[in-house]
């Protein structure tokens, strides 16, 4: 609540301003070298790595990872897929899911520390700021001071820098959906189309939106994970924990020498404050688990350097348990408790996932059929009493190499196809096939009018490998 407005100089009550919203201030982390850093960075390599080379890699005459949208394919290394291989898509969101939870109720927000895209590209434009601008205090310094030249080539350098990192990110990431080698050709014939165009900068914008100047806002406002993460989390989960029992009460050990004995009154903790600096979301890990915390481990790196410089034993600030830290527990006793119930489950429900998805891949056929009737005509009756059902059959080859194919029916007496039952389709081809299927009258007279369960099997010529797709439909006979 507002305080009580203070009497003004004539007697009545002053104007008090009370702002219910502000700007946060930018936070301005501090460079840190460690070993959870250096794992930082080597997943910012692995990363990128992938993400902006697969464009470039080919696999026999064409993209090894393309989804071609427009003609409805989609290329990944050997496998062709339709959108009628939606199935996969769901299956890899959800072995994305159980996998994020698992790895949250074991160690907390790895992903979000480590191989997160927000996190990896704020690492990526923070060291090209560090580049340009300097280490924290000398990025604070250049804030404060006023225009010149100094300051201005080193912010417009930045700005060319994270500006050109955001277009060649938007450009590979449209590079997924048409040829990156065309795509490249309609760039420097500057001839490219409105909706790449139109993807490029969106694309290269909210990269540079989100890593530039967004940053933590977008973990800490905008990512839901930050939100649910308690509810994967428990007293077991490993997280990054300062140590209170050990580290307080802090500040006086700043006066000792490196080697030199402390007293018993005070902990190991210095209040020196880098761990607060060094965080990318600016919060005290001291103050314990808060949501805003990303599992990055900078602050562990950080107060390991200075525990090393004072003599102290690392691990004032290390990843532990809640468990571990109250109960003391060794690193074996942590580690028997990750075998708990809903580790369990997460686990076996990925693997039950994993093993369906790798099975359904295995055991593919090369090739897919869809059956529509004809809804304009579902019988007719033709030239001697013979009965006549109409169908389309979309057969796909999901082959880089044209195949034959041929088309047989059964399951009802007399069925008999009017026309020529071997098609062929070619490379990563979709037809639609228009068959009249025939049914002579002495058999139709055996059957009741109606729907009648029938059997399409088309089967792959010329491998011998015998590979058959059956899909099942009905046959009408009239009234």
């Amino acid at each position: 609540m507002p305080s009580p407005a203070a009497p003004g100089p004539a007697g009545g009550d002053a104007v008090q301003v009370i702002r219910l919203y502000r700007s946060e201030d930018k936070i301005h982390p501090r460079a840190v070298d460690g070993f959870y850093a250096r794992w930082r960075w080597a997943f910012v390599a692995l990363t990128q790595i992938v993400f902006y080379g697969l464009p470039w890699l080919n696999w026999g005459e064409r993209q090894a990872v393309l989804f071609d949208l427009g003609a409805r394919r989609f290329y990944v290394f050997g496998l062709v897929l339709y959108p009628q291989d939606f199935v996969y898509l769901t299956a890899l969101l959800m072995i994305s899911a159980f996998g994020l939870f698992l790895f949250t109720a074991v160690a907390g927000r790895l992903w979000c520390g480590y191989a997160c895209p927000q996190t990896v590209y704020t690492e990526m434009f923070m060291r090209i700021e560090h580049w340009f601008e300097g280490d924290r205090n000398a990025r604070l310094k250049l804030e404060k001071s006023p225009w010149n030249f100094n300051k201005l080539w080193r912010k417009t350098a930045k700005q060319v820098a994270w500006i050109a990192l955001g277009l060649w990110t938007g450009f590979t990431f449209v590079g997924y959906f048409t040829p990156i080698h065309v795509l490249g050709g309609e760039v420097l014939a500057l001839g490219l189309g409105p909706w790449e165009s139109f993807w490029v900068l969106f694309y290269g914008f909210a990269t540079y939106g989100n890593a530039g100047y967004m940053r933590e806002q977008v973990c800490k406002y905008m990512c839901p994970y930050a939100r649910f993460q308690s509810a994967m989390f428990d007293r077991d989960t490993l997280i990054v924990s300062y140590d209170p029992a050990r580290g307080e009460p802090r500040g006086k050990n700043a006066l000792r020498k490196k080697g030199e004995a402390r007293s018993a009154e005070v902990g190991d903790c210095i209040d020196c404050g880098l761990c607060v600096q060094v965080c990318p979301t600016g919060i005290d890990i001291r103050d314990g688990l808060q949501y805003e915390c990303i599992g990055c481990a900078a602050c562990i790196d950080v107060c390991n350097g200075v525990m090393d410089k004072m003599g102290t034993p690392q691990g004032l600030i290390r990843y532990d348990t809640e468990n571990g830290l109250e109960q003391r527990l060794t690193r074996a006793q942590r580690w028997r408790r990750v075998l708990r119930p809903r580790v369990l489950v997460y686990s076996t429900v990925l693997l039950v996932i994993c093993s369906a998805l790798l099975w359904n891949i295995a055991s593919r056929h090369s090739f897919r059929v869809d059956v529509v009737r004809d809804r304009a005509s579902l019988a007719r009756l033709v030239e001697d009493g013979w009965i006549e059902n109409v169908y389309r059959l979309q057969i796909m080859n999901a082959t880089e190499a044209p195949q034959r194919y041929r088309i047989d029916a059964d399951g009802l007496p007399g069925l008999k196809l009017s026309q020529a039952t071997v098609v062929e389709i070619g490379p990563a081809e979709a037809r639609w096939v228009a068959v009249s299927l025939r049914m002579p009258p002495e058999a139709a007279q055996q059957l009741k009018p109606g729907a009648h369960p029938m059997h399409w099997r088309i089967s792959r010529e010329g491998d011998g490998s015998g590979e058959a797709v059956v899909e099942k439909s009905t046959f009408v006979l009239p009234r």
